[in-house]
């Protein structure tokens, strides 16, 4: 009973480990794009990147899930995580035309700047989740 339940455990781990490589992607490339510099400061304790950047993360995270739960094999799954990057990408620079200075609002620690690009991140995160019909 308990080999039969532990059958999937190699597809979860490879497929765990393949979200884990996405995120951890994600972030490297999301920080390098922002002008503010994120984990500089949530070390100084700025709610502000926290919560633009958390959000950002969960926006990215859902079509991941999505990616994972629908994919066809890992590769797919990978290519749809980098989908899910590039909306992203995106969507950090259509947020900041209505708010020009975005990321010294961030790093000044303006929570209304950070609400606003995390709230944003979030919703297309959920749109493209929705969107991946294979």
């Amino acid at each position: 009973m308990i080999a039969q339940s532990l059958a999937g455990l190699p597809a979860f781990i490879v497929y765990f480990c393949t979200g884990l490589i996405a995120v951890v992607a994600y972030l490297f490339v999301y920080t390098r794009i922002t002008a503010h510099n994120e984990f500089a400061l949530i070390r100084d304790n700025e709610p502000a990147a926290a919560i633009a950047l958390g959000l950002s993360l969960l926006g990215f995270v859902l079509p991941v899930v999505s990616a994972i739960a629908h994919s066809a094999n890992v590769i797919d799954c990978l290519i749809w995580s980098v989908i899910a990057l590039v909306v992203q990408v995106i969507v950090y620079y259509l947020v900041k035309v209505p708010v020009p200075d975005l990321s010294k609002r961030i790093a000044a620690g303006e929570l209304a700047p950070a609400i606003w690009l995390g709230l944003s991140s979030l919703a297309a995160g959920a749109l493209n989740a929705a969107s991946m019909i294979y």
